[in-house]
This record gives C-alpha cells, structure tokens and sequence, in this order.
C-alpha cells in the first residue's frame, strides 16, 4: 500500500494531510524518513512513526481502555467529558466503515462506573460482544452500602426479577468479597442492571468497576489508559 494511503486508513487526516505530514518529514518507516507519499510498503508486521511517536499498521483497531469515573461512553456527552477525549486523534478519526467513524465503545458504562472497556471500528465485532446471544462473561467488583449478606448472594444466583422484564435475571457468579464488596458476573447487559439487581435485594451500589470481559482480565492500564488488543487478547473474548 502506498505510504499516504496507510497514514489515511489509520486516521491521520485527509489523503491531502497525509501526503502533508510525509512530505515535511514527519513519518518514519524502520527507522528511515519518507518523503516520497507514493512510496510501497509491505503491511505486514508495519510499524511506523508519525511526528516521533510509533503506530502499527492495524487493518481494524481493537483496544482496551480503563475508563475513569467522571466520563460518558458518548460521542456528544451531555454532562461529563467524552471517554473519545482519552484516546489519540487517529483511533478518533479512522475512516468511517458501513456506519462506524473511528473506534466505537462496546456497550457503554455509565459515568460512575469504572473499568474495563472495549473500543473498535470493527462493527461485527461490536455486534457479537453484545448480543446476549453470545454471553460474553462480564466481572464487576461492587461496593455496597449495606453489608453483604448470604441471603443477598443467594438470591442474585438464584434471578431477581427487574421492573422492565418479569423473567428474573440471575447473576452467572457472585461471591461476596468483604462485607460491602461482592464480585459479580453478568452474562447479558441490561441498562443500570447491576445497580437494579442490587437495589431488588435490599442493597445499594455506591462504587462499580468491571474488571473482566471473558477471560480478559483489567490489570496493567491506570485510570484513563488505553492499549491495542494483541491476537492473544482477543482469543481470551470468545465466549
């Protein structure tokens, strides 16, 4: 692929922009700059440089993100900043596919809720992680304001029923983890489900991080960090 036509597929601007950026010097392929926009590449394995930071050539991006409280999963958020805002313009400005401008959240966490969230252009990705007909396994670490009782456990395993859906609506897994922390796992996402379900029986959350998304465990992303999903990653999201 010509060397304007990849900084364009991975969002750096018009093909003009582009052609810009390589022109003046900006754009570095093994170590070498190129000023020549025309120039081949081979887009295996290609890493690149734009303005001295590094880029792998990614067909459809995947990432992971540890959103912090205080943000929406919005493009247009209404009260708290965007999570977009965290990510580098490229992942933002990706060409658009079918109906899909840049990387896209995989479900949404409401803005007190922190942890664990997907992003990609990748809209038949985004549609199999959240049919409930793919179960994808999802752990939360929730802070109540009540102790956490056996009776609580027992009846978030057994299904409580929420006032949208008279089928009752059961944790996959729940453990209580300390008195005011219950570690709970969801297989399907309803809106607000993990505070309704707790608010059915007799609790409150008052802190909620997903830690979890099948066996892809949160771990070395601070607040506010994101990541390219490598093979292995998303190997550990099928259900």
């Amino acid at each position: 692929m010509r060397l304007e036509d990849i900084l364009f597929s991975q969002g750096f601007g018009t093909r003009r922009v582009c052609a810009g950026l390589i022109q003046q010097g900006h754009v570095q392929v093994n170590g070498e700059t190129i000023v020549d926009a025309g120039q081949w590449f081979d887009l295996e394995d290609l890493r690149f440089q734009v303005q001295g930071q590094e880029w792998p050539f990614a067909a459809q991006a995947y990432v992971m993100l540890n959103k912090p409280a205080g943000t929406e999963c919005s493009q247009k958020p209404s009260t708290w900043p965007s999570i977009y805002t965290l990510l580098p313009a490229p992942l933002r400005q990706r060409p658009q596919k079918a109906a899909v401008q840049g990387v896209q959240a995989v479900g949404r966490l409401d803005q007190d809720t922190t942890g664990l969230l997907l992003l990609t252009d990748d809209g038949k990705f985004i549609h199999k992680m959240s049919s409930p007909k793919h179960h994808v396994p999802k752990v939360y670490e929730v802070t109540t304001k009540h102790p956490v009782t056996a009776d609580m456990v027992a009846r978030l395993l057994s299904g409580v029923v929420l006032d949208d859906d008279p089928r009752p609506v059961k944790a996959a897994a729940c453990e209580a983890v300390g008195d005011l922390h219950l570690k709970l796992t969801l297989t399907e996402g309803k809106y607000h489900q993990v505070k309704r379900m707790l608010a059915a029986v007799g609790n409150r959350v008052e802190a909620l991080h997903r830690s979890q998304i099948g066996g892809l465990v949160l771990s070395d992303l601070a607040p506010g960090q994101w990541r390219w999903l490598s093979e292995q990653d998303l190997a550990l999201l099928k259900p």
